[in-house]
């Protein structure tokens, strides 16, 4: 005996689309897994770079957020964190590590020596911020910044990763 199943009504197709089709753009997946997976360079300058370790150490744990995977290789790193101060003979190693990253790439300038020259600004060979040279896409202040501080500029970096209708500095 053959059974007759009854079609199901408009209604219920309409639910159960709702309930089991997640409807998302490609750029829009791809952006969220590279907010929650970002690689920085292994690369320090300064006094920043201590608070910058101190992140990844059990006391701030930035590994919680996917972040502790820190490269050796600029060819392996997505972010590179420009921490410390940034002198007119380091300048072209860092521009030089930033131009061997693979796009897409990001920069968060951490510290006052690193956003603006920091006490060191005017002197005849410390560059004045990062942003003269590298696309900064988040400062974190301080002197030195305290480890929650960069932690905080790097879920502020995963939000303008996510919606990137925000505006970058060139």
């Amino acid at each position: 005996m053959a059974v007759i199943q009854k079609q199901p009504s408009d209604a219920q197709v309409e639910e159960l689309v709702n309930k089991n089709i997640i409807l998302s753009s490609v750029d829009y997946i791809f952006n969220f897994a590279r907010a929650h997976s970002f690689w920085p360079v292994t690369f320090g300058l300064a006094c920043c770079a201590i608070e910058m370790m101190a992140a990844g150490g059990a006391r701030y744990d930035i590994s919680r957020f996917g972040y502790e995977v820190f490269r050796p290789s600029p060819r392996q790193a997505d972010v590179m964190i420009v921490a410390g101060t940034i002198t007119k003979k380091m300048q072209p190693l860092v521009q030089r590590i930033y131009d061997q990253m693979a796009e897409p790439k990001w920069v968060i300038a951490m510290g006052s020596c690193a956003i603006s020259g920091g006490p060191f600004a005017g002197g005849y060979n410390v560059v004045d911020g990062a942003d003269t040279f590298l696309p900064v896409d988040v400062y974190i202040p301080g002197c030195p910044p305290r480890p929650e501080a960069l932690i905080d500029g790097l879920l502020e970096l995963r939000k303008r990763v996510i919606n990137p209708n925000v505006a970058r500095v060139k």
